[in-house]
């Protein structure tokens, strides 16, 4: 939402509104620390594990933690889901799938403990909980796990069932859909009506671009 141009930094009420209606602003106070970045193709082709519930769990949590809109707007979770796309992006928390039940969670520059899929959303809130309580305040708070004096959590050997890194998702056609290419100046209306045309929604990736499923309508 931090793009969306404003009048002095701030959006009018009516513009605040109809992207309220949207769904994309499901909190005003935690908007700028819902940094959760998964691998665009999850759930759709490939993969060890469909991250696509852990993604929806981790951002609900983060919203219904009060404590967590003190994160870092630098802050950034990162849910790899064992293909090894996002496995050379750097984050504070995150995991990467090692099968379609379990995964190994990323601590800052490390790793933390081996947990159930089922489990990982609560336990990556948790961590977060835990860094604001330990950050500190004022000028000299940690903005980064790896910035905090002491250990997050206790760091663990990396599991030998972790995927290689994989490289970026090439644009043009791809399994599961179309890696559309996005210029520094955005998309116009019409690009955007003819690619969303037969599908209800779409998937920013980390590579400037759009995923666009195919046909979900």
């Amino acid at each position: 939402m931090r793009a969306f141009p404003g009048f002095e930094g701030r959006l009018s009420s009516e513009a605040l509104a109809a992207l309220e209606r949207t769904g994309l602003l499901p909190s005003r106070t935690h908007e700028l620390v819902r940094n959760v970045m998964v691998s665009p193709q999850t759930g759709l082709a490939g993969g060890r594990a469909d991250l696509r519930a852990v993604a929806r769990e981790l951002d609900d949590r983060l919203c219904a933690d009060p404590d967590l809109a003190a994160l870092s707007g630098r802050f950034l979770f990162v849910l790899d889901d064992g293909r090894g796309d996002l496995l050379a992006r750097s984050c504070d928390l995150g995991l990467v799938a090692l099968d379609s039940t379990w995964a190994q969670l990323r601590i800052g520059t490390g790793w933390g403990a081996t947990v159930e899929l089922a489990e990982a959303a609560g336990r990556i809130a948790e961590l977060a909980h835990e860094f604001v309580v330990r950050r500190g305040r004022g000028p000299g708070a940690a903005w980064h796990v790896s910035e905090l004096a002491e250990a997050l959590a206790v760091q663990r050997a990396s599991d030998p069932g972790l995927p290689d890194p994989a490289e970026p998702l090439p644009f043009g056609a791809v399994p599961g859909g179309r890696h559309v290419e996005v210029s520094e100046t955005g998309l116009d209306q019409q690009v955007i009506e003819d690619l969303t045309a037969a599908v209800d929604h779409v998937i920013v990736t980390p590579w400037r671009g759009v995923l666009i499923p195919e046909e979900s309508r």
